[in-house]
C-alpha cells in the first residue's frame, strides 16, 4: 500500500508557549520550551503507527502526540538533542522509503487579522479554546489556516520567535491547520509576516503540489 508523505518538519527548538500549548494535550511524553522537534503526518492514518514504532525504538526521542484518523495519522517527537530528532527523521524517511523534499507544499487557505476585537467577540472565542490564552477585547487577532494541517505547528513557532504575540489556539489535526494569536495591532502584523514567511521557507524545498 502506498503511503504518502503529508507533512514533515523539523522545528529546532520549541518556543515556551507553543511548548506548554502541546503539553496541554499531550497523550504521551510531555515536550518543555527548547526541545526539538519534528511533526510527521502521513496518509493513510494507520501508517503513523509503524513509523513511530521504528523512531522510537532507534532512536532515543520521546513521543508527544499520535493522532491516528481514516485518511491522515500525526505523530510529534522531541528530544533535546537536535541531531537525535534529525535522526528518527532519516529513520522515518529510509522507511517510507522517500526524501524530505517528497512532502507536501503548504498551502495557506486563509490569513487575516480581525482588528479591535469586540468584548462579545473575545468572550464566543474564548468559550471555544481551552488550552491557549485568553483573547482580550480591543486586541487584534491574527488567525491562520493552512493544509496540510501539521505545518501550523512550524509557523506557529516561528511567529513566537519573531513577535511578541500571545498564543490563544493550535489545531494541527484534520485536513486544515488553524493559528490563533492575539496581540496589539503591531504584534498581530509582526505573528503574520513571520508565519507566512516560515511556510514560504517550507515549500522551497518541497516537490509536491
Amino acid at each position: 500500500m502506498k503511503i504518502s508523505l503529508r507533512t514533515f518538519v523539523f522545528i529546532d527548538a520549541l518556543q515556551p508557549q507553543l511548548a506548554s500549548y502541546l503539553a496541554t494535550s499531550s497523550q504521551g511524553f510531555l515536550p518543555i520550551p527548547g526541545d526539538a522537534c519534528l511533526w510527521v503526518e502521513v496518509a493513510p492514518g494507520m501508517a503513523v503507527h509503524n513509523l513511530s514504532d521504528i523512531a522510537l525504538k532507534k532512536t532515543n526521542v520521546r513521543m508527544g502526540e499520535q493522532v491516528v484518523e481514516r485518511s491522515f495519522g500525526s505523530m510529534e517527537i522531541h528530544y533535546r538533542n537536535q541531531s537525535e530528532v534529525q535522526a528518527a527523521g532519516q529513520v522515518i524517511l529510509q522507511q517510507l522509503g522517500t526524501q524530505e523534499d517528497a512532502r507536501l507544499r503548504c498551502k495557506v487557505a486563509w490569513n487575516e487579522i480581525i482588528r479591535a476585537i469586540t468584548p462579545d467577540h473575545a468572550t464566543l472565542i474564548n468559550r471555544q479554546f481551552r488550552k491557549g490564552s485568553m483573547i482580550l477585547p480591543g486586541k487584534s487577532m491574527f488567525i491562520l489556516e493552512v493544509e496540510p494541517a501539521g505545518y501550523i505547528v512550524y509557523a506557529a513557532n516561528e511567529a513566537e520567535k519573531a513577535a511578541h504575540v500571545t498564543l490563544v489556539d493550535v489545531k494541527p489535526f484534520g485536513t486544515f491547520g488553524r493559528l490563533t494569536m492575539m496581540g496589539t495591532e503591531a504584534e498581530a502584523e509582526a505573528a503574520q509576516r513571520a508565519a507566512i514567511g516560515a511556510i514560504e521557507r517550507l515549500n522551497q524545498s518541497a516537490t509536491h503540489h
